[in-house]
Protein backbone atom coordinates (compact mmCIF):
# COMPACT_ATOMS: atom_id res chain seq x y z
CA UNK A 1 0.00 0.00 0.00
CA UNK A 2 1.45 3.44 -0.91
CA UNK A 3 1.67 6.35 1.35
CA UNK A 4 -0.73 9.11 0.59
CA UNK A 5 0.60 12.00 -0.85
CA UNK A 6 0.38 14.92 1.44
CA UNK A 7 -1.78 18.37 0.81
CA UNK A 8 -0.45 21.73 1.39
CA UNK A 9 -3.23 21.98 3.99
CA UNK A 10 -2.10 18.80 5.32
CA UNK A 11 1.48 19.94 5.77
CA UNK A 12 0.71 23.62 6.92
CA UNK A 13 -2.72 22.28 9.51
CA UNK A 14 -2.65 18.59 10.07
CA UNK A 15 -0.39 16.51 10.26
CA UNK A 16 2.38 15.99 13.00
CA UNK A 17 5.04 19.26 13.72
CA UNK A 18 8.29 16.64 12.77
CA UNK A 19 6.95 15.13 9.69
CA UNK A 20 5.80 18.57 8.13
CA UNK A 21 8.99 19.80 9.04
CA UNK A 22 10.71 16.65 7.45
CA UNK A 23 8.02 17.44 4.60
CA UNK A 24 9.35 20.56 3.73
CA UNK A 25 12.80 21.18 5.11
CA UNK A 26 14.42 17.85 3.83
CA UNK A 27 13.97 18.83 -0.19
CA UNK A 28 15.49 22.25 1.18
CA UNK A 29 18.64 21.10 2.89
CA UNK A 30 18.99 18.66 -0.14
CA UNK A 31 18.78 22.00 -2.51
CA UNK A 32 20.94 24.24 -0.78
CA UNK A 33 23.66 21.99 -0.22
CA UNK A 34 23.72 21.17 -3.91
CA UNK A 35 23.37 24.87 -4.85
CA UNK A 36 26.55 25.03 -2.61
CA UNK A 37 28.15 23.19 -5.66
CA UNK A 38 28.04 26.43 -8.04
CA UNK A 39 30.63 27.94 -5.72
CA UNK A 40 32.65 25.16 -3.95
CA UNK A 41 33.42 23.18 -7.46
CA UNK A 42 34.49 26.17 -8.51
CA UNK A 43 37.05 26.35 -5.63
CA UNK A 44 37.79 22.70 -6.10
CA UNK A 45 38.63 22.65 -9.77
CA UNK A 46 40.57 26.09 -9.28
CA UNK A 47 42.59 24.84 -6.29
CA UNK A 48 43.69 21.65 -8.78
CA UNK A 49 45.74 24.74 -10.33
CA UNK A 50 47.61 25.26 -7.05
CA UNK A 51 47.36 28.64 -7.65
CA UNK A 52 46.68 30.43 -4.36
CA UNK A 53 45.99 34.12 -6.33
CA UNK A 54 43.24 32.28 -8.14
CA UNK A 55 41.82 31.21 -4.74
CA UNK A 56 42.19 34.45 -3.28
CA UNK A 57 40.29 36.50 -6.12
CA UNK A 58 37.51 34.11 -6.20
CA UNK A 59 36.94 34.36 -2.09
CA UNK A 60 36.77 38.21 -2.67
CA UNK A 61 34.07 38.22 -5.50
CA UNK A 62 32.13 36.08 -2.77
CA UNK A 63 30.97 39.14 -2.12
CA UNK A 64 29.29 40.02 -4.80
CA UNK A 65 27.93 36.61 -5.03
CA UNK A 66 26.40 36.91 -1.44
CA UNK A 67 24.38 40.30 -3.29
CA UNK A 68 22.81 38.22 -5.43
CA UNK A 69 21.15 35.96 -2.44
CA UNK A 70 20.77 39.39 -0.83
CA UNK A 71 18.55 40.64 -3.75
CA UNK A 72 16.76 37.41 -4.41
CA UNK A 73 16.22 37.56 -0.47
CA UNK A 74 14.07 41.10 -0.88
CA UNK A 75 11.57 39.65 -2.98
CA UNK A 76 11.75 35.85 -2.40
CA UNK A 77 11.64 35.80 1.22
CA UNK A 78 9.47 38.82 1.23
CA UNK A 79 7.55 37.81 -0.74
CA UNK A 80 7.03 34.56 -0.16
CA UNK A 81 6.54 34.90 3.96
CA UNK A 82 4.07 37.22 3.43
CA UNK A 83 2.12 35.04 0.63
CA UNK A 84 2.00 32.27 3.08
CA UNK A 85 0.13 34.53 5.78
CA UNK A 86 -1.92 35.22 3.09
CA UNK A 87 -2.46 31.45 2.39
CA UNK A 88 -3.40 31.04 6.22
CA UNK A 89 -5.83 33.95 5.64
CA UNK A 90 -7.94 32.50 2.83
CA UNK A 91 -7.00 35.42 1.15
CA UNK A 92 -5.37 33.61 -2.56
CA UNK A 93 -6.35 36.33 -5.04
CA UNK A 94 -3.99 38.66 -3.26
CA UNK A 95 -1.33 36.15 -3.41
CA UNK A 96 -1.19 35.49 -6.93
CA UNK A 97 -0.86 39.04 -7.63
CA UNK A 98 1.57 39.74 -5.25
CA UNK A 99 3.47 36.35 -6.41
CA UNK A 100 3.61 38.50 -9.71
CA UNK A 101 5.43 41.42 -8.28
CA UNK A 102 7.85 39.97 -6.99
CA UNK A 103 8.86 38.08 -10.06
CA UNK A 104 8.93 41.08 -11.82
CA UNK A 105 10.41 42.96 -9.18
CA UNK A 106 13.46 40.62 -9.05
CA UNK A 107 14.11 41.21 -12.93
CA UNK A 108 13.79 44.93 -12.17
CA UNK A 109 16.47 45.28 -9.27
CA UNK A 110 18.73 41.96 -10.93
CA UNK A 111 19.13 44.18 -14.49
CA UNK A 112 20.21 47.48 -11.58
CA UNK A 113 22.50 45.40 -10.21
CA UNK A 114 24.19 43.93 -13.07
CA UNK A 115 24.85 47.69 -14.63
CA UNK A 116 25.75 49.15 -11.41
CA UNK A 117 29.05 46.68 -11.09
CA UNK A 118 29.65 46.69 -14.44
CA UNK A 119 30.08 50.82 -14.80
CA UNK A 120 31.92 50.70 -11.53
CA UNK A 121 33.60 47.08 -11.42
CA UNK A 122 37.22 48.58 -11.09
CA UNK A 123 36.96 50.74 -8.25
CA UNK A 124 34.68 47.56 -6.38
CA UNK A 125 37.65 45.48 -6.99
CA UNK A 126 40.08 47.58 -6.04
CA UNK A 127 38.30 48.31 -2.21
CA UNK A 128 37.29 45.02 -1.68
CA UNK A 129 41.62 44.20 -1.73
CA UNK A 130 42.54 43.22 -4.49
CA UNK A 131 45.62 42.78 -5.29
CA UNK A 132 48.32 42.85 -8.68
CA UNK A 133 48.18 39.42 -8.26
CA UNK A 134 44.63 38.71 -7.73
CA UNK A 135 42.60 41.76 -9.91
CA UNK A 136 42.52 40.07 -13.19
CA UNK A 137 40.91 37.05 -12.02
CA UNK A 138 38.69 38.72 -10.06
CA UNK A 139 37.27 40.75 -12.89
CA UNK A 140 37.32 37.73 -15.27
CA UNK A 141 35.29 36.14 -12.63
CA UNK A 142 32.70 39.06 -12.13
CA UNK A 143 31.86 40.20 -15.42
CA UNK A 144 30.65 36.84 -16.29
CA UNK A 145 28.78 35.60 -12.90
CA UNK A 146 27.94 39.16 -11.60
CA UNK A 147 27.50 41.47 -14.63
CA UNK A 148 26.41 38.70 -17.05
CA UNK A 149 24.45 35.94 -14.95
CA UNK A 150 22.81 38.21 -11.98
CA UNK A 151 19.55 38.02 -13.70
CA UNK A 152 19.57 34.09 -14.11
CA UNK A 153 20.76 33.77 -10.33
CA UNK A 154 18.62 36.17 -8.68
CA UNK A 155 15.30 35.66 -10.48
CA UNK A 156 16.18 31.66 -10.30
CA UNK A 157 16.82 31.77 -6.35
CA UNK A 158 13.45 34.24 -5.99
CA UNK A 159 11.16 31.56 -8.02
CA UNK A 160 12.68 29.13 -5.83
CA UNK A 161 11.83 30.87 -2.73
CA UNK A 162 8.20 31.90 -3.91
CA UNK A 163 7.84 28.12 -4.76
CA UNK A 164 8.60 26.87 -1.39
CA UNK A 165 6.63 28.87 0.60
CA UNK A 166 3.04 27.81 -1.27
CA UNK A 167 4.08 24.18 -0.33
CA UNK A 168 5.87 23.10 -3.43
CA UNK A 169 9.95 22.70 -1.86
CA UNK A 170 10.40 19.43 -4.12
CA UNK A 171 9.90 21.57 -7.27
CA UNK A 172 12.07 24.55 -5.90
CA UNK A 173 14.91 21.99 -4.56
CA UNK A 174 15.01 19.91 -7.72
CA UNK A 175 15.10 23.24 -9.75
CA UNK A 176 18.24 24.57 -7.82
CA UNK A 177 19.76 21.32 -7.53
CA UNK A 178 19.73 20.74 -11.21
CA UNK A 179 21.49 23.98 -11.99
CA UNK A 180 24.17 22.71 -9.12
CA UNK A 181 24.86 19.17 -10.84
CA UNK A 182 25.44 20.77 -14.23
CA UNK A 183 27.63 22.92 -13.10
CA UNK A 184 29.66 20.14 -11.49
CA UNK A 185 29.65 18.40 -15.35
CA UNK A 186 30.75 21.84 -16.97
CA UNK A 187 33.25 23.15 -14.52
CA UNK A 188 36.04 20.91 -15.82
CA UNK A 189 35.23 20.72 -19.12
CA UNK A 190 35.24 24.59 -19.52
CA UNK A 191 38.14 25.04 -17.08
CA UNK A 192 40.60 22.33 -18.43
CA UNK A 193 39.02 20.80 -21.80
CA UNK A 194 37.93 24.08 -24.07
CA UNK A 195 39.72 26.52 -22.93
CA UNK A 196 43.66 27.41 -22.54
CA UNK A 197 45.72 27.41 -19.33
CA UNK A 198 45.79 30.69 -17.19
CA UNK A 199 42.32 30.85 -18.40
CA UNK A 200 40.27 28.84 -15.43
CA UNK A 201 38.34 31.31 -13.85
CA UNK A 202 36.91 32.31 -16.31
CA UNK A 203 35.95 28.64 -17.22
CA UNK A 204 34.57 28.35 -13.75
CA UNK A 205 32.35 31.66 -14.19
CA UNK A 206 30.96 30.65 -17.73
CA UNK A 207 29.89 27.16 -16.23
CA UNK A 208 28.56 28.91 -13.23
CA UNK A 209 26.41 31.10 -15.72
CA UNK A 210 25.28 28.52 -17.54
CA UNK A 211 24.05 26.36 -14.95
CA UNK A 212 21.90 29.38 -13.43
CA UNK A 213 20.66 29.81 -16.87
CA UNK A 214 19.40 26.21 -16.87
CA UNK A 215 18.23 26.42 -13.46
CA UNK A 216 16.27 29.88 -13.93
CA UNK A 217 14.26 28.56 -17.26
CA UNK A 218 13.46 25.13 -15.41
CA UNK A 219 11.81 26.90 -12.28
CA UNK A 220 10.28 29.76 -14.70
CA UNK A 221 8.39 26.63 -16.47
CA UNK A 222 7.59 25.44 -13.18
CA UNK A 223 6.11 28.27 -11.33
CA UNK A 224 4.12 28.80 -14.44
CA UNK A 225 2.41 25.13 -13.90
CA UNK A 226 2.68 25.47 -10.54
CA UNK A 227 0.24 28.44 -10.59
CA UNK A 228 -3.14 26.23 -12.03
CA UNK A 229 -3.27 25.44 -8.43
CA UNK A 230 -1.21 28.11 -5.90
CA UNK A 231 -1.54 31.31 -5.43
CA UNK A 232 1.58 31.90 -8.04
CA UNK A 233 1.41 34.04 -11.40
CA UNK A 234 4.05 35.41 -13.53
CA UNK A 235 0.89 37.57 -15.80
CA UNK A 236 2.37 41.03 -15.56
CA UNK A 237 -1.16 42.38 -15.65
CA UNK A 238 -1.56 40.87 -11.82
CA UNK A 239 0.55 43.46 -10.86
CA UNK A 240 -1.74 46.91 -11.07
CA UNK A 241 -3.84 44.75 -8.72
CA UNK A 242 -1.54 44.61 -5.94
CA UNK A 243 -2.36 47.30 -3.01
CA UNK A 244 -0.38 49.35 -1.65
CA UNK A 245 -0.31 47.95 1.74
CA UNK A 246 0.64 44.61 0.44
CA UNK A 247 3.62 46.24 -1.42
CA UNK A 248 4.29 47.44 1.69
CA UNK A 249 3.72 43.82 3.60
CA UNK A 250 6.47 42.44 0.83
CA UNK A 251 9.19 44.95 1.58
CA UNK A 252 8.82 45.44 5.45
CA UNK A 253 10.30 41.49 5.69
CA UNK A 254 11.89 41.56 2.16
CA UNK A 255 14.33 44.90 3.09
CA UNK A 256 15.18 43.39 6.36
CA UNK A 257 16.06 40.04 5.26
CA UNK A 258 18.25 41.77 2.09
CA UNK A 259 20.16 43.83 4.88
CA UNK A 260 20.47 41.06 6.57
CA UNK A 261 22.58 39.23 3.87
CA UNK A 262 23.86 42.66 2.75
CA UNK A 263 24.99 42.94 6.27
CA UNK A 264 26.78 39.52 6.42
CA UNK A 265 28.12 40.42 3.45
CA UNK A 266 29.78 43.41 4.74
CA UNK A 267 31.29 41.40 7.34
CA UNK A 268 32.45 39.30 4.44
CA UNK A 269 34.28 42.63 2.89
CA UNK A 270 35.78 43.22 6.33
CA UNK A 271 37.21 39.81 6.73
CA UNK A 272 38.46 40.49 3.17
CA UNK A 273 40.44 43.76 3.78
CA UNK A 274 41.67 42.56 7.14
CA UNK A 275 42.62 39.41 5.47
CA UNK A 276 44.23 40.34 2.62
CA UNK A 277 46.34 43.25 5.14
CA UNK A 278 48.30 40.37 6.18
CA UNK A 279 48.81 38.51 2.73
CA UNK A 280 47.50 37.12 0.14
CA UNK A 281 48.30 33.25 0.83
CA UNK A 282 46.00 34.53 4.78
CA UNK A 283 43.10 35.48 2.07
CA UNK A 284 43.13 32.74 0.51
CA UNK A 285 43.03 30.25 3.56
CA UNK A 286 40.32 32.27 5.33
CA UNK A 287 38.68 31.80 1.62
CA UNK A 288 38.89 28.34 1.76
CA UNK A 289 37.69 28.22 5.74
CA UNK A 290 34.70 30.55 4.48
CA UNK A 291 33.20 27.72 1.74
CA UNK A 292 33.70 25.03 4.19
CA UNK A 293 31.88 26.51 6.88
CA UNK A 294 29.15 27.10 4.66
CA UNK A 295 28.19 23.05 4.25
CA UNK A 296 26.64 23.36 8.12
CA UNK A 297 25.49 26.80 7.25
CA UNK A 298 23.60 25.73 4.12
CA UNK A 299 21.85 22.44 6.15
CA UNK A 300 21.20 24.66 8.83
CA UNK A 301 19.51 27.03 6.86
CA UNK A 302 17.76 24.34 4.81
CA UNK A 303 15.71 23.74 8.16
CA UNK A 304 14.70 26.95 8.79
CA UNK A 305 13.37 27.93 5.42
CA UNK A 306 11.77 25.19 5.54
CA UNK A 307 10.85 26.15 9.05
CA UNK A 308 9.66 29.15 7.48
CA UNK A 309 6.06 28.51 5.56
CA UNK A 310 4.80 26.29 8.40
CA UNK A 311 4.88 28.98 11.23
CA UNK A 312 4.18 32.00 8.61
CA UNK A 313 0.70 30.03 8.03
CA UNK A 314 0.27 29.03 11.31
CA UNK A 315 1.19 32.48 12.68
CA UNK A 316 -1.56 34.16 10.25
CA UNK A 317 -3.85 31.24 11.25
CA UNK A 318 -3.94 32.31 15.02
CA UNK A 319 -2.55 28.31 15.39
CA UNK A 320 0.28 29.49 18.10
CA UNK A 321 0.23 26.16 19.56
CA UNK A 322 1.41 24.74 16.27
CA UNK A 323 3.93 27.44 15.24
CA UNK A 324 5.52 27.20 18.90
CA UNK A 325 5.90 23.60 18.06
CA UNK A 326 7.47 24.50 14.55
CA UNK A 327 9.96 26.73 16.37
CA UNK A 328 11.16 24.17 19.00
CA UNK A 329 11.12 21.36 16.78
CA UNK A 330 13.22 23.37 14.01
CA UNK A 331 16.09 24.75 16.92
CA UNK A 332 16.69 21.33 18.38
CA UNK A 333 17.63 20.00 14.94
CA UNK A 334 19.33 22.59 14.13
CA UNK A 335 21.37 22.44 17.07
CA UNK A 336 21.86 18.98 16.76
CA UNK A 337 23.48 19.40 13.23
CA UNK A 338 25.58 21.91 14.30
CA UNK A 339 26.88 19.96 17.29
CA UNK A 340 27.77 17.05 14.50
CA UNK A 341 29.49 19.47 12.57
CA UNK A 342 32.06 21.13 15.32
CA UNK A 343 33.21 17.54 15.59
CA UNK A 344 33.69 16.34 12.42
CA UNK A 345 35.78 19.61 11.33
CA UNK A 346 37.66 19.56 14.30
CA UNK A 347 38.76 16.14 13.44
CA UNK A 348 38.79 16.37 9.68
CA UNK A 349 40.28 20.46 9.31
CA UNK A 350 43.47 19.46 7.59
CA UNK A 351 42.21 17.00 4.85
CA UNK A 352 38.99 19.25 4.51
CA UNK A 353 41.07 22.38 3.75
CA UNK A 354 43.35 20.48 1.20
CA UNK A 355 40.97 19.36 -0.44
CA UNK A 356 40.34 22.42 -1.44
CA UNK A 357 44.01 23.21 -2.92
CA UNK A 358 46.42 20.65 -4.66
CA UNK A 359 50.21 20.97 -3.08
CA UNK A 360 50.90 18.60 -5.97
CA UNK A 361 52.24 21.76 -8.31
CA UNK A 362 55.23 23.87 -8.98
CA UNK A 363 53.85 26.88 -6.20
CA UNK A 364 53.77 24.18 -3.71
CA UNK A 365 55.58 26.33 -0.66
CA UNK A 366 52.05 28.84 -1.48
CA UNK A 367 50.04 25.90 -1.32
CA UNK A 368 51.34 24.18 1.62
CA UNK A 369 51.62 27.44 4.01
CA UNK A 370 47.44 28.10 2.25
CA UNK A 371 46.61 25.13 3.33
CA UNK A 372 48.50 25.54 7.04
CA UNK A 373 46.05 28.97 7.61
CA UNK A 374 43.16 27.51 6.51
CA UNK A 375 43.47 24.63 8.94
CA UNK A 376 43.97 26.69 11.87
CA UNK A 377 41.02 29.17 10.80
CA UNK A 378 38.79 26.21 10.54
CA UNK A 379 39.30 24.90 14.04
CA UNK A 380 38.18 28.01 15.10
CA UNK A 381 35.84 29.15 13.21
CA UNK A 382 33.74 26.04 13.21
CA UNK A 383 33.30 26.75 16.82
CA UNK A 384 31.09 29.45 15.85
CA UNK A 385 28.20 26.75 14.26
CA UNK A 386 25.61 26.55 17.53
CA UNK A 387 25.30 30.59 18.13
CA UNK A 388 25.17 30.87 14.27
CA UNK A 389 22.68 28.82 13.79
CA UNK A 390 20.47 30.71 16.73
CA UNK A 391 20.84 33.65 14.42
CA UNK A 392 19.75 32.29 11.63
CA UNK A 393 16.79 30.57 13.30
CA UNK A 394 15.67 33.63 14.97
CA UNK A 395 16.04 36.04 12.36
CA UNK A 396 13.58 33.31 9.99
CA UNK A 397 11.59 33.36 12.56
CA UNK A 398 10.69 36.74 12.43
CA UNK A 399 10.58 37.14 8.92
CA UNK A 400 7.92 34.35 9.25
CA UNK A 401 6.08 36.63 11.61
CA UNK A 402 6.30 39.63 9.20
CA UNK A 403 8.41 41.47 11.87
CA UNK A 404 10.24 43.34 9.98
CA UNK A 405 11.72 46.19 12.16
CA UNK A 406 12.51 43.14 14.77
CA UNK A 407 14.46 41.27 12.04
CA UNK A 408 16.17 45.22 10.81
CA UNK A 409 17.40 45.30 14.97
CA UNK A 410 18.76 41.91 14.92
CA UNK A 411 20.91 42.20 11.76
CA UNK A 412 22.15 45.29 12.57
CA UNK A 413 22.81 44.62 16.39
CA UNK A 414 24.71 41.21 15.21
CA UNK A 415 26.61 42.86 12.45
CA UNK A 416 27.46 45.85 13.54
CA UNK A 417 27.31 45.78 17.36
CA UNK A 418 29.11 42.61 18.00
CA UNK A 419 31.05 40.74 15.33
CA UNK A 420 32.65 43.51 13.12
CA UNK A 421 33.90 45.24 16.00
CA UNK A 422 35.13 42.06 17.39
CA UNK A 423 36.89 41.28 14.39
CA UNK A 424 38.75 44.39 14.43
CA UNK A 425 39.36 44.72 18.18
CA UNK A 426 40.90 40.51 17.79
CA UNK A 427 42.66 41.39 14.98
CA UNK A 428 44.79 43.63 16.11
CA UNK A 429 45.27 41.83 19.31
CA UNK A 430 46.24 38.53 18.39
CA UNK A 431 46.86 38.64 14.45
CA UNK A 432 45.06 36.27 12.18
CA UNK A 433 44.02 33.96 14.47
CA UNK A 434 42.03 36.78 16.23
CA UNK A 435 40.29 37.39 13.21
CA UNK A 436 39.36 34.15 13.08
CA UNK A 437 38.14 33.90 16.22
CA UNK A 438 35.90 36.67 15.92
CA UNK A 439 33.49 34.71 14.50
CA UNK A 440 32.61 32.52 17.43
CA UNK A 441 32.53 35.41 20.02
CA UNK A 442 30.58 38.02 17.65
CA UNK A 443 27.86 35.13 16.54
CA UNK A 444 27.88 33.79 20.53
CA UNK A 445 26.65 37.51 21.69
CA UNK A 446 24.15 38.01 18.56
CA UNK A 447 22.57 34.71 19.40
CA UNK A 448 21.93 35.69 23.17
CA UNK A 449 20.32 39.12 22.01
CA UNK A 450 17.98 37.28 19.28
CA UNK A 451 16.75 34.37 21.58
CA UNK A 452 16.04 37.42 24.10
CA UNK A 453 14.15 39.45 21.26
CA UNK A 454 12.28 36.67 19.94
CA UNK A 455 11.32 35.64 24.06
CA UNK A 456 9.83 38.73 23.85
CA UNK A 457 7.84 39.00 21.11
CA UNK A 458 6.62 35.61 21.42
CA UNK A 459 5.00 36.38 25.09
CA UNK A 460 3.16 39.16 23.02
CA UNK A 461 1.08 36.75 21.33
Amino acid sequence: MTERVLSKKDIFENVPVTKALYTMAIPTIISQLISLIYNMVDAFFIGRTGNSYMMAATSLTLTLVMLNIAFSNLFGIGGGSFIARLMGEKREAEAKSVSSFCVYGAVGIAVLYSLLVGIFLEPILKFFGTSEATYLYAKQYTIWVIVIGSLPAILSATLAHLLRNVGCAKQASFGLSSGGILNVILDPLFMFVILPGGYEVVGAALATLISNVFSCVFLLVVFKKAGKTAPLSVNPARISSVRGDNVKAVFAVGVPSAILTGLFDVANICVNMLSSAHNDLVLAGMGIVMKVERIPNAINIGVCQGMLPIVAYNYAAKNMERMKATVRTSRIAGLGISFISIVLLELFAKPVTTFFLSTNTQDMETAVKTIGYATVFLQIRCLASPVQFLNYHTSYCLQAMGKGVATMLHAVVRELVFYIPFMYVLDRSFGETGLAAALPVGEAFGAIFALLLLKFLLKRN
